[in-house]
């Protein structure tokens, strides 16, 4: 059996293994699985309505996941997506209702001012990184609740102690008749372009330039990519900026395209711990992270629908997305048993 194939079976194993032990809890709770399973399928591909709805909500797990599995791919753990997240959709959400420009600029600089927020926030993190060798991973954690609660602070500020900013101008709004026409009148809109556009650049980056190919190097060993000549400090930091900056577009989907405005928020959104998860699925590369953001975005989506259509309750729900994703994250044992049965056929 070859390398191709076990890596297209393990993802499909993973899946249907995940999806029977949910299954099974459901059973063992007294749920119909058929019943429970025809409800996650229609909250997800019901009609156009659902389906415009479900791509929305990948959209921002797809740049999540980018900003995640780029930091992975040069050595780093970003755990600090959520933050960055946060203060990409401030300063989008800022820039789309304080200033009225054409659209063909309004839309472009709001997003470029939420990705140089999310890259500043990550910058942060990387400078203390490579000057005085802090762990990413603590400085990344804290710098979520001080994102959380500066946004807050600043919105309250900015609307004299209210909830939430003003809605964003029309000129800066991702949202578009077309899409919504075409939906059902859903919430779907033109993010998915510029994410997918993301996946590309990410590709690019990694794949075919020679910064990305230093990025990788330090990565993978940082005393043999010192000792190549290249600047270990410089790529650790610029690494941890181009994160940040994926994930503060992934704010500016939620700023200019869902919500339309930046409020104060009780805790976290939870898109950018959830990127890790769609990083891992997707085994931290660009086109694996559009699947991991489909898989996660669709079964979060569409298990909305469980506890309406099924009676299934919430957190049955919750249990039953954490079996699909901890199977398919655990796909690794499942390699390593398609890999022996594939060697024990041969030796026959």
């Amino acid at each position: 059996m070859s390398n191709r194939v076990i890596n297209l079976l393990v993802p499909i194993i993973s899946i249907i293994i995940g999806l029977i032990v949910g299954a099974l809890v459901m059973l063992v709770s007294g749920y119909d699985p058929v019943e429970g399973y025809s409800a996650l399928w229609t909250g997800i591909f019901g009609d156009s309505y659902t389906i415009g709805n479900t791509i929305r909500q990948i959209t921002p797990y797809i740049l999540a996941g980018l900003a995640v599995a780029f930091a992975f791919r040069t050595g780093l753990f970003n755990i600090g997506v959520e933050g960055q997240l946060i203060i990409g959709w401030l300063a989008a959400a800022w820039v789309g209702y304080a200033i009225e420009l054409p659209k063909v600029i309004h839309i472009p600089l709001a997003l470029i001012a939420a990705a140089a927020a999310g890259a500043f926030w990550a910058f942060i993190a990387g400078f203390l990184k490579a000057k005085f060798k802090v762990h990413e991973v603590i400085v990344t954690i804290m710098l979520n609740y001080t994102a959380l609660y500066i946004a807050n602070a600043i919105i309250r500020n900015l609307t004299d102690g209210g909830f939430k900013t003003e809605r964003i101008h029309e000129s800066a709004s991702l949202r578009s008749d077309f899409l919504r026409d075409i939906t059902d009148n859903s919430s779907l809109h033109y993010g998915i372009i510029i994410a997918l556009l993301m996946v590309a650049l990410m590709w690019f980056i990694l794949e075919k330039t020679t910064r990305g190919y230093e990025l990788k190097a330090v990565g993978f060993n940082q005393n043999a990519a010192d000792y190549a000549g290249m600047s270990v400090n410089k790529n650790i930091i610029l690494a941890m900026t181009i994160s940040g900056m994926f994930a503060g577009l992934g704010g500016a989907m939620e700023a200019l395209g869902t919500f339309q405005n930046a409020s104060i928020k009780a805790g976290f959104t939870g898109i950018g711990f959830d990127g890790i998860a769609v990083a891992l699925l997707g085994a931290n590369t660009p086109l694996g992270v559009i699947f991991g953001a489909s898989l996660f975005g669709s079964l979060k989506y569409g298990s909305l629908n469980m506890p309406n259509a099924a009676g299934i309750p919430e957190e049955i729900v919750s249990i039953i997305i954490a079996l699909i994703i901890f199977f398919v994250a655990s796909g690794y044992i499942i390699r390593v048993g398609l890999q022996k049965l594939s060697k024990k056929k041969e030796g026959q």
